[in-house]
């Protein structure tokens, strides 16, 4: 069995949901338009089959994604994101946006698709229509 953070942390309590190897790379693969698992297997060169597999129903467990039967023998399934899984796609933009601002190699850039001009993330108050500066929000214990 898998070791799990026991920290009473968002973070750490995430982790235990994404954070194992291959699995932050295995969703953003299905955000990216890859179905199958051959398309998957094919796309993340270098995992394991039972590495898949077993990723695959994790996130399925934990509703992140769905798995839709479209051949029954062999069973082979089709793979989407569910709407809980697309709350994780700021998540993978913030990646991307720091990847694209740090890494010496960088393979991916966040754009505005009808200028092509770079974006940022922001934060919104939906209770006020207001969005803010990082220094204007925190972290606070609930």
């Amino acid at each position: 069995m898998k070791k799990k953070y026991e920290l009473p942390c968002n973070i750490a309590q995430t982790l235990n949901i994404i954070g194992d190897r291959w699995t932050l790379l295995i969703i953003f693969e299905i955000f990216s338009g890859k179905k199958t698992f051959k398309e998957l297997e094919e796309r993340l060169t270098g995992i394991a089959t039972n590495l898949l597999s077993g990723r695959l129903k994790e996130l399925e467990k934990n509703g992140i994604i769905k798995a839709e039967l479209y051949q029954s023998s062999p069973p082979r399934y089709i793979y989407s994101i569910t709407s809980k899984g697309e709350d994780l796609r700021e998540v993978f933009n913030s990646i991307i946006l720091w990847g694209h601002k740090y890494l010496e190699v960088c393979y991916k850039k966040i754009v505005d698709k009808n200028t092509g001009d770079e974006v940022e993330l922001r934060y919104f108050n939906p209770k006020t229509g207001i969005l803010l500066k990082d220094d204007e929000v925190e972290i606070v214990e609930v």
